[in-house]
């Protein structure tokens, strides 16, 4: 996805979230599950910030988008 390379992902105490995968899995609202390495480094903004770049480049203007972010097992 381009929106990484646009603004890269957080880090903290030196540790880099990674985004591994993203999938959707409902369609009303239409609701994604990013898979990270640590939960706890996905900041509230970024998720914003990556919820703005789905909007932008799938037409999600005026509907609800779920982004939820889950430790890769």
């Amino acid at each position: 996805m381009d929106a990484i390379a646009i603004n890269p992902t957080p880090t903290d105490k030196g540790k880099r979230l990674k985004i591994f995968y993203a999938t959707q899995v409902a369609t009303k609202p239409p609701t994604f599950v990013i898979f990270v390495n640590e939960e706890e480094l996905m900041h509230f903004s970024y998720l914003r910030f990556l919820e703005n770049q789905i909007r932008k480049a799938f037409v999600f203007e005026g509907t609800p988008i779920h982004l939820i972010a889950r430790k890769r097992k």
